[in-house]
């Protein structure tokens, strides 16, 4: 059984779902494990990483807009806006979804459905470079 780790820097321009999953597709095709078990870590707390659909980009609009009217951005509404009005909502999104995933390897390819694709979801408007862990373990 071997194991290894990687950290993936990914740069959304905008608030929003930024996919990545090319990249992560890369970093497998270089470790050489054919069977295994890769999970993905967000090291943040105003982002998060989802599974979703990449092929209309219609669905990731609609998850950005619902997303939106649940947690909105109101001056005042909360006590925590250290960073600005979009800081609390930014981590109600995070609680809401998820910083940890994982998706298992086969054939040296990752098992995902046909339209799946693996995204950073952003939550701020000032967006930041994300820290996304990679650990796969396999043989």
């Amino acid at each position: 059984m071997r194991q290894t780790i990687h950290h993936l820097s990914v740069q959304a321009s905008h608030r929003g779902l930024v996919e990545f999953t090319g990249e992560v597709r890369r970093f497998i095709a270089d470790q050489g494990i054919r069977t295994g078990l890769l999970t993905l870590f967000c090291r943040h707390t105003s982002a998060s990483l989802l599974i979703q659909e990449n092929a209309d980009p219609s669905v990731r609009r609609d998850l950005e807009r619902y997303f939106a009217s649940v947690a909105p951005e109101h001056a005042g509404r909360y006590e925590h806006d250290t960073e600005g009005p979009d800081d609390m909502p930014a981590h109600l999104r995070t609680a809401l979804t998820q910083v940890q995933l994982s998706v298992p390897v086969e054939h040296g390819q990752l098992v995902l459905g046909t339209w799946q694709g693996l995204y950073l979801f952003e939550h701020r408007r000032h967006t930041q470079p994300r820290d996304i862990v990679l650990h796969l373990l396999g043989e």
